[in-house]
């Protein structure tokens, strides 16, 4: 089935951007590329910079009044813009550094469109901030969240705000956890994508506000389209200051895992 949502052309905008970064970051993979050093461990790539001035182009050629944030670039045009665009040109550089595939180019408009590229797969998971769907060989089919894989990501990057009261990698050794649940580590927002594709139970992360945040922006978005039940760690909605962040595929998975949350949290401030 094709989708038609010719009435939300941000939608298209976000997903002409996703799959413009996403065929740089296809094209340059396995090259040797030098390490752009951003301190704390962490870093960018080539690919991380031109996948980012490729979505650029894309937005400012459909939306050249509206603000941007990308994650290499920073800031462009208004910061206190109605509309502004959150980019995130190459989610899991860690593992593309090291030749690992399991990476996701993010676009979301801010309250709206948003659109999730996987570079290998081909792949594109979008929402007009209503309806979510993935696109694949030029159909469309609805996004349909469903907990019947038992597999829940757990983000197990630092830092911790969480803690000590949370630490994602306290949840695995939970034993209502280990019953009923298997975790998998993919430490990039694909995985939220996969939430809401029905690839994934869940998927747990610590972190501030995550809301405004270019790397779950466009994930948190298509999850809420497509039904997901969407927390920070304390149970509070993501909009109000909440912190990290629970994606769940429906209420029941939601709060087996906040139960789970809750009682380390209660024990870590006992000790």
């Amino acid at each position: 089935m094709i989708n038609s949502y010719a009435s939300s052309d941000d939608a298209a905008v976000a997903i002409a951007g996703a799959r413009a970064g996403a065929d740089v970051v296809r094209t340059m993979y396995g090259q040797r590329l030098n390490r752009i050093d951003k301190g704390a461990g962490d870093f960018a790539t080539a690919a991380d910079v031109e996948a980012e001035q490729a979505i650029l182009a894309v937005i400012r050629a459909a939306r050249p009044d509206d603000a941007v944030l990308g994650e290499e670039g920073g800031q462009h045009g208004d910061a206190e813009a109605v509309r502004r665009w959150l980019v995130d040109p190459l989610c899991g550089t860690l593992n593309y550094a090291v030749g690992n595939m399991l990476v996701a180019v993010n676009v979301a408009l801010r309250g709206g469109a948003a659109a999730v590229a996987d570079p290998f797969s081909g792949e594109v998971f979008f929402t007009d901030g209503a309806t979510a769907w993935v696109r694949r060989d030029g159909a469309d089919d609805a996004l349909l969240p469903t907990p019947a894989t038992g597999l829940v990501d757990v983000n197990l990057d630092p830092p911790f705000p969480g803690a000590p009261g949370f630490r994602a990698v306290d949840l695995l050794a939970h034993p209502a956890f280990v019953d009923r649940f298997r975790p998998r580590v993919v430490s990039t927002t694909l995985a939220l994508a996969w939430v809401a594709a029905g690839k994934r139970a869940a998927y747990v992360t610590d972190g501030g506000d995550l809301s405004q945040s270019v790397h779950f922006a466009a994930g948190i978005a298509l999850c809420r389209a497509a039904g997901c039940t969407v927390t920070g760690i304390d149970g509070a909605p993501i909009d109000e200051a909440a912190r990290g962040l629970v994606v769940a595929a429906d209420d029941e998975t939601h709060e087996l895992l906040m139960s789970m949350i809750r009682s380390r949290s209660q024990r870590a401030r006992t000790r």
